[in-house]
């Protein structure tokens, strides 16, 4: 049987022989073609006949190219004879000249203003930047290729005005929470839409590979995402994977290999201060103390000298490395991208193991004039198996303590008696195995008439799969006697059959763009789990789930359907004044009977180029001027299906001596459901000054979301104590500032910056209709979500201090609050007041990126500031006599009053949740890399080689206590506390190769 090891190392020489053999091919079928006699000439600009420095001069289709010196000269070697060279540079128009046997060519490029000619994509199409009149930004190419990460989640974080993605935890395989412009609902889903190739996308981010993502657009208004009508409330991600060009094939191989840690240890005090710790809390308990510490077994290491660092038992030196291969290419008529990536991970915590498997295949063929077809398929296989150590058990033990007995095994009590915490390490006895796959498929067919100049017709038919498996065993080792079993498979498929028209017309100075959709849509679902309880050994773990004393088993499935259809009118007068009209209905099944399961949701935007005006023809300073306003409407359907009928349950009750089956109300639905609506207005300013030298937009907006569907709470007489509604009011203002500029740009030496900032205010205007707030879920009009609602701690009560007056079983060293109404009484209907929020007051990022001839550094610092949220790694109190604390939380003592911490003693009957400041600033990724010069690799026929190493989560400024800020501190059922696993470090090493 192949050790996992054995199977990585099989995996790594497969890579190698097909590598070898490619260059081989590759090597002898290029250097025939090389040719020795370099050609050179200089570029001047049309505007003054000025030499250009600067200017990038590339072999099309390959890495060879230099960039003009202060003369506008270049000199280029290795040209084959027929080679075309693609001249570019900020501010001018790209040329591409065939060189024609020539050994001279001079070049004059011509102004290109704004670069208006660039191509973004938007829904169902693409547009020209000029033309763009919505909010769409898009991600710095960079941020896709040369970073060593895990997802596309992580290679987008932090890059985007408007764009917010908090990590929450580094655990393998996981990928972080993404909202665009705060948050629109108050139940209901809060994710943006995912659309890769222009069909929807159903799957986990792991699942995308970013090195076969040519572009991410992040589309953030009404006007842009209403074409997506019922799933664009939160925004839209478009994803355009490469495809295949004409030309003799292009193999990329990347990898690379690093080393992670733990990038802030929350450490735990030293086995003489929790000494000291225990008995200080023993004389604020006023307790007796029987000994040096509380329990036997403690005592006995204590004298003995046995300690235990169980951060260090826990955790280890994680590793991830990770092999890309594409092959690109194709004919005329034929074109192709395939890939393929495996990615190996080994958390910092003991257990922890992630690996990945992406496969991809794009094809595009012109079988006639008018008609052109292909494909997209793409496979992922996500594999999270392997039991687990617990790192927040593990911070919580005593020192003096040992994980193991005299035989090597795992001592479950490791502070016996005591049975709070078991043995951190028990979870890697678990025999779990936990995978899910996504199998994507799109064929498409476009036909263009030759009748009809301008019209298209594009269908595309799609169809994902997505399966799930999990097992789990836990026996005599992990302290369960009786030995659990559980499995547990299901099955997500839909398809999505999209009917598109297009037509584009030209007329004197106008320009019109119109398209029309017909879509449908289905979703099914199917789950099946088992559980057993009670098996003479372990020998046989989930594989025999039927041989267990007890068993119990459920199901369950659902399916929803949605149809469409959409309208969009662009047009434009002389590229100065543009207009987008778009409409769009969807119909969803999931909606209540007594309501229309069909919405519309309209927008228009209009857009003016002032730099087009005849009034700054002849400026030399601002190249580019536009002014956006847009108005819409989008929704949200956000309930599975089934949520709005009333179902019922079935269980076992007593009934003459026998069991029968009885029923009862499972859960209570609503023939009244409909969409929540948001409707919002957005004002943007794109502007380019020195020859776009230095560009970027101002936005600012507000959404308001209606009919919020809010799971509200009713009396538990009706048989369920939660129903779905349509409810209340929220709205959303902000600001957002994008500033690239390219700072110095000579013949060896350029220097850019990008940075991006993003502010904005959630306030939830109305709940309920009766102008109340809800307390128990901390929802108060006029205030933002996720808030923090407490007491307002003011100090600690100090010796000689009388609380009598305001806290009279206060003693010192208890937290002081502040007495809100005065009236002599700490209580929490009076007393406790909204605090802050978690939702950030802004966010922002900074790249910059310095490049001397072929060595590049970039780093990127990233920031989220306003940030409050209760800390539970400070909220201990109750527990300090029989755990571990942090060594960073203080306690007051009468020998050290302080005023910051409360004794060691405070019991907390209040449940204070510690709220503290969570804004940090961090250096996110630091890249250095080095690209080989051309001509040392022109003899081995490799196009480009490139070595890079880079840093990931280096340094995070912040006042928090805790292991991370970012840190997502909520209950994750059988993960625990997703701060069981912290945000890690990453130094890797990494090359890309090109032939």
């Amino acid at each position: 049987m192949k050790t996992k090891k054995t199977n990585k190392s099989y995996f790594f020489c497969c890579f190698l022989y097909l590598l070898i053999g490619i260059t081989s091919i590759t090597a002898a079928e290029r250097n025939s073609n090389l040719m020795q006699t370099p050609i050179s000439g200089t570029v001047t600009s049309g505007t003054d006949n000025a030499p250009l420095p600067g200017v990038s001069v590339v072999v099309k289709g390959t890495n060879n190219g230099v960039v003009t010196d202060f003369d506008g000269f270049y000199e280029l070697s290795g040209v084959a004879p027929d080679a075309i060279l693609e001249f570019s540079y900020i501010g001018f128009k790209t040329q591409s000249i065939s060189v024609n046997g020539k050994t001279t060519l001079n070049v004059t490029l011509e102004e290109d203003l704004a670069q208006l000619d660039e191509v973004v994509v938007v829904g169902y199409g693409t547009q020209k930047r000029s033309d763009v009149t919505g909010s769409v930004s898009s991600v710095p190419e960079d941020r896709l290729e040369n970073l060593p990460v895990t997802n596309v989640t992580q290679a987008i974080q932090g890059t985007t005005a408007g764009l917010n993605i908090t990590e929450g935890s580094s655990v393998p395989g996981s990928t972080g929470s993404i909202q665009i412009r705060g948050v629109n609902s108050i139940n209901a889903n809060t994710s943006p839409f995912i659309v890769v190739d222009g069909t929807p996308f159903y799957g986990s981010m792991n699942d995308i590979n970013t090195r076969d993502i040519k572009s991410i657009e992040i589309l953030k208004d009404a006007s842009a995402v209403a074409i997506y009508g019922t799933r664009g409330s939160n925004g839209v991600i478009l994803i355009t994977t490469k495809r295949g060009v004409t030309g003799k094939p292009t193999i990329n191989y990347s990898v690379y290999t690093g080393l992670e840690s733990i990038s802030h240890v929350l450490q735990p005090r030293s086995p003489e201060a929790y000494v000291q710790k225990y008995q200080d809390y023993m004389t604020a308990r006023g307790l007796e103390q029987t000994g040096v510490l509380l329990n036997q077994s403690e005592i006995d290491n204590y004298n003995a000298g046995r300690t235990t660092d169980w951060v260090d038992e826990t955790t280890r030196a994680g590793s991830i490395q990770e092999h890309n291969l594409s092959i690109r290419g194709g004919s005329e008529t034929a074109k192709y991208f395939v890939s393929g990536s495996f990615l190996d991970q080994d958390g910092v915590i003991k257990g922890y193991e992630f690996q990945k498997v992406n496969l991809r295949t794009n094809l595009d063929l012109d079988v006639t004039d008018f008609l052109k077809v292909g494909m997209n398929a793409f496979y992922a296989n996500n594999d999270f198996g392997g039991g687990r150590a617990n790192l927040l058990n593990g911070s919580a033990m005593s020192p003096y303590s040992v994980p193991y007995d005299e035989n090597g095994n795992y001592v479950i009590f490791p502070m016996a008696p005591e049975q709070l915490w078991e043995n951190p390490l028990l979870g890697l006895t678990t025999d779990r195995v936990q995978k899910d796959k996504n199998l994507s498929g799109t064929v498409y067919a476009e036909l263009t008439p030759s009748f009809v100049k301008g019209l298209k017709y594009r269908v595309n038919a799609s169809y994902t799969s997505n399966p799930y498996h999990y097992a789990n065993y836990e026996g005599r080792a992990a302290n369960d006697q009786n030995g659990t079993a559980t499995i547990t498979d299901s099955e997500e498929t839909n398809w999505v059959i999209e009917n598109i028209l297009t037509y584009s017309k030209d007329f004197g100075k106008h320009h019109i763009d119109l398209t029309a959709l017909y879509s449908a849509q289905k979703n099914e679902f199917f789950e099946s789990s088992a559980t057993g309880v009670g098996f003479i050994n372990d020998e046989l773990s989930y594989n025999n789930i039927e041989s267990a004393q007890n068993i119990s088993a459920s199901s369950q499935s659902w399916e929803s359907t949605l149809l469409s259809q959409m309208g969009r009118i662009n047009y434009s007068y002389d590229s100065r004044y543009l207009l987008t009209l778009t409409a769009r209905r969807d119909g969803y099944s999931a909606f209540g009977a007594n309501t229309s399961k069909y919405g519309v949701f309209p927008s228009v935007a209009l857009g003016w180029n002032i730099h087009n005006e005849n009034f700054l023809e002849d400026s030399k300073t601002l190249n580019q001027l536009k002014l956006r306003l847009s108005y819409g409407e989008t929704g949200n359907q956000a309930v599975d299906a089934g949520q709005t009928v009333t179902t019922a349950g079935t269980v076992l009750y007593p009934f003459g001596g026998s069991a029968l089956i009885g029923t009862y109300i499972n859960g209570l639905g609503n023939a009244n459901l409909n969409w929540e609506t948001t409707s919002s207005f957005n004002v943007g300013l794109d502007f380019g000054l020195f020859r776009n030298r230095i560009s970027g937009s101002i936005e600012a907006y507000r959404s308001k979301t209606r009919d919020i569907l809010l799971r509200r709470s009713i009396p538990a007489i009706t048989g369920s104590d939660q129903i779905w509604d349509n409810l209340g009011e929220m709205q959303n203002t902000g600001f957002e500032f994008t500033l690239n500029t390219k700072n110095i740009q000579n013949e060896n030496f350029q220097w850019e910056t990008n940075i991006n900032f993003s502010t904005f205010k959630n306030e939830l205007l109305e709940i309920y209709g009766d102008g109340e707030d809800d307390i128990a879920n901390r929802w108060f009009i006029g205030k933002p979500l996720n808030a923090i609602y407490d007491y307002k701690m003011v100090g600690i009560w100090q010796e000689g201090e009388d609380p009598s007056g305001v806290d009279p079983t206060a003693q010192p060293g208890d937290i002081k609050f502040a007495d809100l109404n005065g009236d002599g009484v700490i209580d929490p209907e009076n007393d406790r007041t909204y605090l802050g929020t978690s939702l950030p007051d802004w966010t922002g990022g900074i790249t910059n990126t310095l490049t001397y001839k072929n060595l590049t550094f970039s780093f990127f610092i990233q920031t989220s500031q306003g940030v409050f949220k209760g800390n539970p790694d400070i909220n201990y109190g109750d527990e300090a006599g029989r755990r571990n604390t942090p060594e960073d939380v203080g306690y007051w003592t009468p020998e050290n009053q302080s005023n910051e911490w409360p004794s060691i003693g405070y019991r907390n009957t209040r449940g204070y949740g510690y709220p503290r400041d969570a804004s940090y600033v961090r250096i996110k990724d630091v890249r250095l890399s080095y690209r080989i010069p051309r001509k040392h690799l022109e003899k081995y026929g490799i196009n480009d080689l490139m070595f890079y190493i880079a840093g990931r989560n280096l340094y995070t400024f912040t006042d928090w206590i805790g292991w991370d800020p970012e840190s997502d501190q909520t209950y994750r059922g059988s993960e625990n506390w997703t701060n069981n696993y912290p945000v890690v470090r990453t130094i890797s090493l990494g090359l890309n190769l090109s032939l």
